[in-house]
């Protein structure tokens, strides 16, 4: 069964930081693209951050770039995010993405909030 499950999003204030990691199961993890988006209420779900097989290629959304690091493990099958100087327009739900069949996680909360 193809799975991705997210962990690590939670409550941070205004300039705080904050790691995502997504664990995948079910295929073969190294041979494939990976992805972060975000949905904030009320808006579409926006991209984040992508990176390619063996970590090449990272790519980032315009709000993010500069601020959020994508990386991967092969030998842990996980995705990470690590984010920084996070402000409030940053609080969605955080979603890992597998590009190859569009599947996703169930999602990580992340509030920016003093």
């Amino acid at each position: 069964q193809v799975q991705l499950v997210e962990s690590g999003g939670g409550l941070v204030q205004p300039g705080g930081s904050l790691r995502l990691s997504c664990v995948a199961s079910g295929f073969s993890f190294s041979w494939y693209r990976m992805a972060w988006y975000r949905q904030s209420q009320g808006k579409e779900r926006e991209f984040v951050a992508g990176i390619d097989i063996g970590g090449g290629s990272p790519t980032y959304g315009n709000s993010v770039s500069g601020r959020f690091t994508i990386s991967r493990d092969d030998a842990k099958n996980t995705v990470d995010l690590q984010m920084t100087s996070l402000n409030p327009d940053d609080t969605a739900v955080y979603y890992c993405n597998f590009p190859h069949l569009s599947l996703w996680g169930q999602g990580t909360q992340v509030i920016v909030s003093s």
